[in-house]
């Protein structure tokens, strides 16, 4: 089973960069886009609802703004639009599909950096967010979460660590955070299960060349519960073309849909 992620930062403009053409060669059962920045009546054209893919949405009521999207090869036997909190739902942050005792995520989390209020809003996020993950542990499921989490875990998760210890994605408070996430909840950084190389990076500023120089973050993740952690076969981060100011992360499992 073959899953990406990928925050696009507006999916019609991934699409006029070969983002759906790009898509279809991978052989990937499962799709999870962040930052949609679009309404569902604004993807009619068939581009957006590529042949062989079911296609779901939960759009930010804001227009040009947030909102996730899930493509599937298989039918889900059910889809969960957003978290039931209202100011949460209403930016369009958490798609659920479900196969059988499988839950693959969409999430979109919070970004902090353009304000204080927008910092206090992802603390927010993240202190209501770990007791429903803790929520989810308990059931008889297994859970792949997909997405921009917004916080580099480690060090070995951004470049400039020592500068960015004041920062928005850096910060002591998201970082204990993810530590939790991945201790005492239970949950597994998929990547980091096979790949412990430094200078891993899915997403560079448009600033001062950081792309080319790889000058970059870890901020997107597959969280998973330990029955899939155990079944991670393969990561990838793909950067041969730019589809945005992410990278896709492509990951492979011993699981059948």
């Amino acid at each position: 089973m073959r899953i990406i992620t990928v925050n696009v930062n507006g999916i019609r403009a991934a699409a006029r960069k070969g983002f759906f053409s790009w898509m279809s060669r991978q052989r990937a059962d499962v799709v999870c886009i962040q930052e949609t920045k679009a309404q569902v009546h604004q993807l009619q054209d068939r581009v957006f609802r590529p042949r062989g893919w079911h296609a779901y949405f939960h759009d930010a009521e804001k227009k040009g703004y947030s909102g996730v999207a899930i493509y599937c090869r298989r039918k889900p036997d059910r889809v969960i639009e957003g978290l039931g909190w209202p100011d949460v739902d209403a930016e369009g942050r958490y798609l659920e599909v479900q196969f059988g005792a499988l839950s693959v995520i969409s999430l979109y989390m919070h970004s902090g950096s353009s304000s204080e209020e927008r910092q206090q809003k992802k603390f927010a996020m993240m202190e209501r967010f770990m007791p429903y993950l803790r929520k989810l542990r308990r059931r008889r499921r297994e859970y792949i979460i997909c997405g921009d989490w917004n916080i580099a875990h480690r060090q070995i998760d951004l470049k400039n660590w020592r500068g960015n210890q004041k920062n928005s994605g850096f910060l002591p408070e998201e970082r204990s955070w993810m530590d939790e996430l991945f201790g005492p909840a239970g949950y597994i950084d998929a990547f980091r299960v096979v790949d412990q190389r430094p200078d891993q990076y899915t997403w560079w500023s448009n600033r001062g060349r950081a792309w080319e120089k790889n000058v970059g973050w870890r901020i997107d993740y597959q969280v998973v519960t330990p029955g899939m952690g155990r079944r991670v076969q393969a990561a990838r981060i793909y950067r041969a073309k730019r589809f945005s100011d992410h990278a896709p992360l492509i990951m492979d499992y011993d699981y059948s849909l």
